[in-house]
Parts: C-alpha cells; sequence; structure tokens
C-alpha cells in the first residue's frame, strides 16, 4: 500500500492488488472527510481498479498534513459492497453488433445473461465503465490489433473485464452486441455518467426490432 503525489493538485492512495470492496470504501471514507471540513481545499474523489484519488487546489490545500489521516486508512481501509444502483442494460446480440462472438454464441449469451457485474471505475472515454468481474468461462484476450472504429453502444469483453462504448471510438475489446441507451449526458453537470463505481449491472437481451424502435 502506498501514497503517489500526483504533481502539486492530487494524491493517490493505492492498493496492492485490485479490490473493489476496499476502493469503494476508501472513496466513501474520503468524500466524508471532505464534507465535514477535515481535507480543506479537498475537492474531488475518483476510484480506479485499486485506488483512489484525491484532488485538491495546491493554494488551499496543505496536503502534507493529512498524511497520517491518508496511511491511517490504508492500513485498514473501510469496506463497502458494490450495494449502488441496479441498472439494467437492453442489448441486442444481432450478428452485425457482435462480430466477435464465438461460434458457440447462444451458450455464451447465455452465460453472460447470468452473470450480473458491478461497476468497478469509469476511464477511457466519459462515461465507459469497466465492469466485472466475468465468469472464467466468459474470459478471452483483447485483439491483438484495435479496431479504428467502435460504434457507439458496443457491448464488449476483454479478460475479466467488460464495458460498453459511450461514444464512437477506437477499441481493442471483443464486440458482442450493442444497446441503445444512451450512457453519457453532457448537459447533465451534476451526473453526466449513467453508470457510478458501485453499481449492479444486469443484462437483457432484446431483439433487432427493439433495439431498432428504443425510446430516443
Amino acid at each position: 500500500m502506498s501514497l503517489l503525489w500526483l504533481g502539486d493538485r492530487g494524491v493517490t492512495l493505492q492498493l496492492p492488488e485490485p479490490d473493489l470492496e476496499a476502493v469503494l470504501g476508501l472513496a466513501d471514507a474520503l468524500q466524508d472527510l471532505i464534507e465535514r471540513g477535515q481535507l480543506p481545499g479537498a475537492s474531488e474523489v475518483l476510484p480506479a481498479m485499486r485506488s483512489v484519488s484525491l484532488y485538491f487546489d495546491p493554494l488551499a490545500a496543505d496536503p502534507e498534513s493529512w498524511r497520517q489521516t491518508l496511511e491511517a486508512l490504508l492500513r485498514d481501509p473501510p469496506r463497502r459492497k458494490a450495494d449502488g444502483r441496479l441498472r439494467t442494460v437492453p442489448v441486442c446480440f444481432d450478428r452485425e453488433f457482435g462480430p466477435d462472438l464465438p461460434g458457440r454464441a447462444e451458450e455464451f449469451i447465455a452465460t453472460f445473461l447470468a452473470a450480473p457485474v458491478s461497476v468497478r471505475m469509469l476511464g477511457f472515454l466519459p462515461g465507459f465503465a469497466y465492469l466485472g468481474d466475468l465468469p472464467e468461462a466468459l474470459r478471452v484476450p483483447r485483439l491483438k490489433t484495435p479496431r479504428a472504429k467502435v460504434p457507439a453502444g458496443s457491448v464488449a469483453i476483454a479478460n475479466a473485464n467488460c464495458g460498453v462504448y459511450p461514444w464512437e471510438s477506437p477499441g481493442g475489446w471483443n464486440l458482442i452486441g450493442r444497446t441503445p441507451i444512451s450512457l453519457f449526458d453532457p448537459e447533465n453537470s451534476e451526473h453526466p455518467a449513467w453508470f457510478e463505481p458501485g453499481d449492479q449491472v444486469r443484462w437483457r437481451r432484446i431483439e433487432r426490432d427493439q433495439f431498432e424502435s428504443w425510446p430516443g
């Protein structure tokens, strides 16, 4: 476990390995300290796979004075189960949308639909959620050659994680389906991303005609 200073505007509390419950617990504890005024100058908490970053105003904060508090949190991190909102994501597994589905596609899809996942972190793109952990039967490596364009809404998997591309972008994950819902709203200044760390995600299969007629 370690503290990593991010220039003069942040510090990262890093765990030795990915641990969603510890990350969520640390994020909650830091947010509580900010709200109680015990980290003056601190402004934002950002959880990742095995770390939580704390950002602050270098002109208003004295982060060295927080060291003992932060180290105490790292020695015995509080824990919180991934008990956020339940998000149900409709997915169409049409072959056009899932070019990387394996040969036994129906068996693979059934296992995927039966495996709820948790939002571990947001990253890569605004609104892109890293979801895990996938069962061993669903794990496949990243593509050797990334695609130059992955359509928005594409549902993809790589190793123990899956995700949904909120924008058209390059991408190296295996495409297995597509959702018609929008995952990022830049007009929503408070909660632009549809997912948040700790949310629970379930998948619901829809057919191509439902995908095409989905509201919005």
